[in-house]
């Protein structure tokens, strides 16, 4: 019982580790949009702050459409 619980489990445990690919991504991309606006140390972190919180916002609601449209399918 237990090992068909986690045989049904053991796919999204696939896609979930290929979600912390986009961590440095979106890191990355916020520095470098900071680092083109500003120039700055301070404004650019803050710039990178703001535009960090955006993008991981952005993906967390295209997520929770995909997700809730998921449930229509």
């Amino acid at each position: 019982m237990i090992v068909t619980d986690l045989l049904e489990i053991l796919p999204l445990a696939d896609s979930i580790a290929k979600i912390w690919y986009a961590l440095p991504l979106v890191v990355v991309v916020s520095l470098v949009y900071g680092a083109t606006r500003h120039e700055y140390l301070h404004e650019i972190l803050t710039q990178s702050y703001r535009s960090l919180i955006w993008v991981t916002g952005f993906m967390a609601i295209i997520f929770a459409v995909i997700f809730v449209a998921g449930y229509w399918n």
